[in-house]
């Protein structure tokens, strides 16, 4: 049975897709490129808001200076427009319930930037008691490195045996793997099945109760 579940944030507790495909796009526009449908952002996200501008600018644009000056006006857009098309995905509440009733820690891993993360887990997940909440700093590397983890456990001492980490993507998945603790793909995320099994997920789930199934299991 496992004690303690880290979960990734976007993509994998939140589907906040369209208010970063359109903060992304306001940037770009005030910076003078074109914006890109939504429907292309699943495959920019994972690694952090510099990473997304990164891949969102047109090529041999993406210099430095360009870089931060459209960060900016991302940070200025998603710090007031961060909830207005976000949502749990279905079965998020009733787990988390379910696992803070069987006094199982809670702990979240995310490359989104610490202030938004503190935001969006305040703002949709008050009930819930979270061992820690994590997000990208300034010093510390994003994920795949394994930093976040190795925070968490300082705060929350879990034998790494008893630590079960879900999320949505590979550099979830390879973040899991450097850490040395279990991994579990989910599949409702921004990225396909073939990416999750391409970075060897532990175990890969359809839905949010499977989860508790494996946190309850003794198999590992």
């Amino acid at each position: 049975m496992k004690k303690l579940v880290i979960f990734d944030l976007d993509g994998t507790l939140l589907n906040t897709i369209e208010d970063l495909g359109r903060a992304t796009n306001y940037a770009l526009e005030k910076c003078g490129h074109s914006a890109h449908p939504l429907s292309a952002y699943p495959g920019m996200v994972g690694n952090g808001v510099k990473k997304l501008i990164e891949r969102a600018l047109p090529s041999g644009l993406d210099t430095e200076e360009e870089v931060e000056r459209a960060r900016e006006y991302f940070k200025e857009f998603y710090e007031e427009h961060n909830t207005e098309h976000t949502a749990p995905y279905p079965g998020i509440m009733q787990l988390l319930g379910d696992l803070r009733a069987r006094d199982i820690k809670v702990a979240v891993a995310s490359n989104k930037y610490q202030a938004a993360v503190e935001r969006l887990v305040d703002y949709y997940f008050p009930e819930i008691e979270w061992v820690a909440v994590e997000g990208q700093k300034e010093g510390i590397p994003v994920k795949p490195d394994p930093s976040i983890v190795f925070e968490i456990l300082g705060k929350a001492p879990t034998p790494k045996s008893e630590v079960l980490y879900v999320g949505d993507s590979g550099v979830d998945m390879e973040t899991a793997r450097r850490a040395c603790v279990d991994s579990v793909g989910v599949t409702w995320g921004f990225r396909p099945m073939s990416e999750l099994k391409a970075y060897h997920a532990d175990n890969i789930v359809n839905t949010a109760d499977a989860i508790l199934d494996l946190v309850l299991t003794d198999k590992y």
